[in-house]
């Protein structure tokens, strides 16, 4: 890789990590995401809260009381995201799991890139804008759907053939995550012998308890992560740099 004349030492040690421990989960967050334009949440002068209060826009009770408004905030957003690809660092999770490398992805992301860069295996505990649903009649609705409702909709409001307010099927604030995918993620973190974390802050729970589940079953954590995270400590291996560099590095040393 430009820039790197080969793994060093932290890249190395997690290598020998990944090689050592079966099987090997990743957990994924905001971060991932952001060399592929998608801003995370909490960046000062970058993060897609600094301007607007998420429980003004992207509570369940803002969808309820007034869904022509949340999707004023949200119909933009979904027609970017739709566009966006992976980037290498999505690919080297990819790459690591056709290499028999690793068992599974969890995200806390809804943009579909861990789908498109080819993951299998993949959890997504706070849903994804892959689709819509009534929450009326239980009508589903693919993204490229709703895209079209939003293009035609009277005050840009996408509805069901019921005539019902549509809601993107991801977990928004005040709304529990659901209990199937947390459940599954519960049990990757369970039986893994090593937790990849990867642009995360781990402060957003209960998925933020995850690496906590790994170690008290014996597993280890590792955390590939602009900034601090409460797991710092007890992680075996903390990589700080830029996520493309560091798990494209990760997948070369492999």
């Amino acid at each position: 890789m430009e820039g790197r004349v080969g793994p060093d030492a932290d890249v190395a040690a997690l290598a020998q990590l990944v090689r050592g421990a079966a099987p090997v989960v990743a957990l994924t967050g905001a971060g991932i995401s952001v060399p592929s334009g998608i801003p995370d949440f909490r960046s000062p002068g970058s993060g897609m809260w600094e301007n607007v209060n998420p429980m003004e826009v992207a509570h369940i009770d803002a969808w309820r009381a007034d869904p022509a408004r949340f999707w004023s905030f949200y119909a933009e957003r979904f027609q970017t995201l739709g566009d966006k690809r992976p980037n290498g660092a999505h690919q080297a999770l990819a790459e690591l799991e056709r290499r028999g490398l690793l068992s599974a992805v969890i995200t806390q992301n809804i943009d579909m890139l861990h789908r498109k860069a080819g993951t299998q295996t993949l959890v997504e505990v706070h849903g994804s804008i892959a689709s819509s649903s009534c929450l009326s009649c239980g009508a589903r609705f693919s993204l490229d759907d709703v895209v079209e409702l939003l293009r035609g909709a009277d005050g840009g409001l996408p509805a069901c053939d019921c005539g019902q307010p549509l809601k993107p099927d991801v977990v928004l604030f005040g709304e529990y995550l659901p209990p199937e995918p947390l459940g599954r993620a519960m049990r990757y973190a369970s039986d893994a012998g090593l937790l990849l974390c990867v642009g995360s802050s781990l402060e957003v729970f209960p998925v933020a308890q995850l690496p906590g589940v790994t170690l008290a079953n014996g597993g280890a954590v590792a955390i590939v992560t602009q900034g601090p995270t409460a797991w710092d400590d007890r992680a075996a291996v903390k990589l700080s740099g830029d996520v493309e560099d560091e798990l494209q590095a990760l997948a070369a040393a492999l």
